[in-house]
């Protein structure tokens, strides 16, 4: 292991302790009758969107005070950071939604961005157990540990690897409460066997572990939504390209930090 992953794999570390300590926070507010706010965009907030950013943020300035971090609720609110090279993207409950529902598949997503590359990220579903991390080439690992836990605690993590598509057909999985029709249109270029369905960053989550092939996303989404599952999928050896086949890059300020529309790919054949 070189000085660089090793230097990276030590800030994961703490990462997933951060990313544990959210998620006790999010699964405390999940276990209650919890209040719905709509944004200006309408979409939903809770408490637990708010205390989780809370203890992220504080973690994340004792970590590495000197790197800025822009997160999804401070940004909503009208605060980014001035930020070069090297920043934090931060989405302290990815898929509000799936929280409001109760369905399981809400996520914590942490991720460290390098020269506009997610180079480390951590994604944590509380709810489910699972954390997935990762770190550079070859260095992706799922673990099942529960929210509050330490970070040596739980299963000891086990190495991940995006597959190679299957010659019989795809398995493509899609957002469940963002479907749309460019989706379906972009999926009939492809001999498609199964579709899956799953909410937040689980769906990079879970080409990178090797459960699905494709997924391919024509819909809005911010940074904060993609960065923290985009670097376990490329740790994976998976892909998250534009649709033109160039790289999904972070730091867009010029389009407000939204992304464009993009295809998460596994392991090339």
């Amino acid at each position: 292991m070189t000085t660089l992953t090793s230097s990276r794999a030590a800030l994961t570390d703490e990462l997933r302790r951060i990313a544990l300590a959210a998620g006790e926070a999010i699964m405390d507010h999940y276990r209650t009758d919890f209040e719905v706010i709509r944004k200006d965009d309408n979409s939903p907030v809770t408490a637990a969107d708010r205390d989780a950013e809370a203890l992220i943020l504080a973690g994340l300035k004792e970590t590495m005070p000197e790197v800025p971090v822009v997160s999804e609720e401070a940004a909503s609110g009208g605060y980014v950071p001035e930020f070069g090279n090297r920043f934090f993207l931060v989405d302290p409950l990815d898929g509000t939604k799936e929280f409001v529902n109760k369905n399981g598949e809400f996520t914590v997503n942490i991720a460290l961005i390098e020269d506009r590359l997610p180079v480390a990220g951590v994604v944590y579903a509380p709810a489910k157990e699972r954390m997935f991390f990762g770190y550079g080439a070859g260095e992706a690992f799922e673990q099942i540990i529960a929210p509050g836990s330490r970070a040596a605690a739980g299963e000891a993590p086990r190495r991940i690897a995006a597959r190679k598509p299957d010659a019989d057909g795809l398995v493509v999985i899609a957002s469940r409460t963002h479907r749309d029709t460019k989706t379906d249109e972009y999926l009939n270029l492809y001999k498609v066997k199964e579709f899956l369905a799953a909410g937040s960053s689980l769906k990079f989550c879970l080409i990178a572990a090797g459960e699905a092939d494709l997924y391919p996303r024509h819909g809005r989404t911010m940074e904060w939504d993609t960065a923290a599952g985009h670097a376990v999928l490329l740790s994976a050896g998976g892909s998250v390209t534009q649709l033109d086949g160039t790289p999904l890059i972070y730091g867009k300020t010029e389009r407000g930090l939204d992304n464009p529309f993009f295809v998460a790919r596994g392991a090339p054949a």
